[in-house]
């Protein structure tokens, strides 16, 4: 499980990617995301010291991603928030997990990381925009933004 933190992040960066590479104001992020606008200010800036996303102030100024949704994995994420999903602790949360410190529930535990990070690098910023275009649109009539096609080659407007 990811800290709020980095599930605010990821529906951010969601959003963000459902713009279609339009700056997007952090207010209207955290006002259609339910997140607080202080709280994602502060996720924001973290993500763009980590190069995840641009900032620009000023009249047409916002926040893009910094490359396409496509290349950006729930795992790229995750590091940058340093999430503990992604840092090699043991099970039993006591210290670094490794074959020569192996605690009773190590051989459990190193599969289950495996697993656990393998889907994150399997996951991109373009999957949770699609998700979130959908979760947007249920039962709403319009979409927030021109329907998204999104593929692995990259984030496309549909017609």
């Amino acid at each position: 499980m990811l800290s709020q933190s980095a599930g605010y992040a990821a529906i951010a960066l969601g959003y963000i990617a459902g713009a279609g590479g339009k700056p997007v104001l952090v207010k209207q992020i955290a006002e259609a995301a339910s997140i607080p606008p202080s709280y994602l200010s502060k996720i924001i800036h973290s993500l763009a010291r980590k190069g995840l996303v641009i900032t620009q102030r000023g009249i047409g100024g916002g926040v893009t991603l910094a490359k396409p949704a496509t290349e950006i994995t729930m795992y790229d994420l995750c590091v940058a928030m340093d999430e503990p999903a992604c840092q090699s602790r043991c099970f039993l949360g006591t210290a670094s997990c490794s074959d020569d410190r192996a605690c009773p529930s190590h051989k459990f535990w190193k599969v289950q990381r495996e697993r656990v990070l393998d889907f994150m690098k399997q996951q991109t910023i373009a999957d949770i925009a699609a998700f979130e275009q959908r979760r947007r649109n249920n039962g709403r009539g319009e979409p927030v933004f021109a329907p998204l096609s999104i593929t692995r080659e990259g984030t496309k407007i549909a017609e």
